[in-house]
């Protein structure tokens, strides 16, 4: 079922010209998306049901010790109960690292996650948002009454000094 997703999904992502690159000596089912440096490692939720837990949180540890920015994508039909039981288990284990969780359901449902996310860590996006943060802001100081009445009584320059 993996193998068959990460075929699936590696396909799409190459036929939507994404610049990705494949991590099988990593991790089997690894994709890093270049611009972002975004990884994902895709993992059935039913593959990690019947081999023993201490093998998949091993293969999740190495991916997430290489990767700074990793992202578990754990595929199920249906998250019911004993799935995110399993998904409480892997964050519990690899609480304070930098692993996130994505349940998804199909191939179509991972590949807008991880197109989404990778668009959003990408440096041309984030600069834009950066770019946006800082046009808002002056914005805001510029035509916002209380900044014009701080500046009146001058305490925006020094807030401390109430003369």
């Amino acid at each position: 079922m993996l193998k068959c997703m990460s075929y699936e999904v590696a396909t799409a992502l190459e036929n939507q010209s994404h610049k990705i690159r494949y991590s099988d000596s990593v991790e089997n089912g690894s994709i890093i998306f270049s611009l972002s440096g975004v990884a994902f490692l895709l993992m059935d939720a039913k593959e990690c049901f019947i081999s023993a837990e201490e093998i998949f949180l091993a293969k999740i540890e190495k991916f997430i010790n290489i990767h700074q920015k990793s992202f578990l994508v754990l595929s199920a039909a249906l998250h019911g109960p004993e799935e995110w039981k399993l998904m409480f288990r892997i964050q519990q284990r690899f609480l304070g690292s930098n692993l996130r969780i994505l349940p998804v359901h199909n191939t179509v449902n991972a590949i807008n996650l991880m197109c989404t996310i990778a668009k959003t860590a990408s440096k041309p996006y984030t600069d834009r948002i950066c770019y946006r943060m800082i046009t808002t802001e002056a914005y805001i100081i510029e035509q916002s009454p209380v900044w014009k009445t701080l500046q009146k009584l001058k305490l925006s320059s020094d807030p401390f000094n109430l003369n």
